[in-house]
């Protein structure tokens, strides 16, 4: 366990499933369960947070742990995982101090998580820990989101949901601003609960940077600096080879056998 700064605290984290929504359908979903079928178990899901992946997959009887490096999006996880009466082996650590009890078959890294590690020494020391984390043979899979292709911002946006406990209105409001020269991104987020047409608790996050940005021969080089081979990028979720025009695009990679 280590004890970082992270950035999933306060209302981000207690709002984080309602202002999802229903996840059930998701096309990541059934890609990662393909992943795992084809490469093997056990499995680490990488930036589990609440447990969107990790607890279907248990429950559907797949070897999985979880690691994120928020300690409140666990505690979530964990209850939702008491509510199925499952109990997911949860890890606290970053993807770069990442020093877990076992190996595994297959790592992922859904929703652009790794995406989050905007110092790249980082990105490198956290790509350097999933190889030593996987057994030969293993697959690395992660998604990717390039940054905004509409210029450099801000750009804003806003979402309200009711919260079905009490009827409040729970709304969220974000602004993004891009640095396309840096491959970086600047947030700001405000989470509202409005009650009667009141406001009556506001939480305000800004995250300068939030995430970095790969282009496709970018995210190849980590993955070939690394070590990984039989590198395979996707068109979405679709298993289709990936175009260059795609801005999302998840990504495999192999380590070799023979390679402890």
């Amino acid at each position: 366990m280590q004890n970082r700064e992270y950035e999933y605290r306060g209302a981000m984290a207690q709002f984080w499933d309602l202002l999802r929504g229903d996840t059930s359908n998701w096309e990541d979903k059934f890609f990662y369960q393909k992943v795992i079928a084809e490469s093997g178990q056990p499995v680490l899901d990488v930036g589990c947070g609440t447990g969107r992946l990790l607890l279907d997959y248990m429950s559907q009887g797949i070897d999985i742990d979880g690691v994120d490096n928020s300690p409140e999006m666990l505690a979530l996880c964990r209850q939702k995982a008491e509510q199925l009466d499952i109990q997911p082996k949860l890890y606290q650590w970053t993807m770069e101090t990442l020093n877990l009890p076992r190996k595994y078959r297959t790592i992922i890294v859904p929703s652009s998580s790794f995406q989050l590690l905007t110092d790249p020494n980082d990105a490198a020391e956290a790509m350097r820990r999933f190889y030593e984390h996987l057994e030969p043979g293993g697959t690395l899979v992660m998604s990717f989101m390039t940054l905004s292709t509409d210029g450099e911002g801000p750009f804003e946006w806003q979402k309200e949901v009711i919260r079905p406990n009490d009827g409040a209105i729970v709304r969220r409001w974000s602004r993004s601003r891009f640095d396309l020269v840096n491959q970086l991104e600047h947030t700001e987020d405000r989470y509202d609960v409005v009650v009667n047409g009141e406001v009556v608790a506001s939480e305000s996050l800004s995250r300068s940077p939030a995430t970095r940005g790969y282009t496709q021969e970018q995210v190849v080089k980590l993955y070939e600096i690394a070590g990984f081979t039989n590198i395979r990028l996707y068109h979405g979720f679709s298993f289709e080879p990936a175009t260059a025009q795609d801005s999302l695009f998840p990504v495999l990679g192999t380590k070799p056998l023979g390679n402890s």
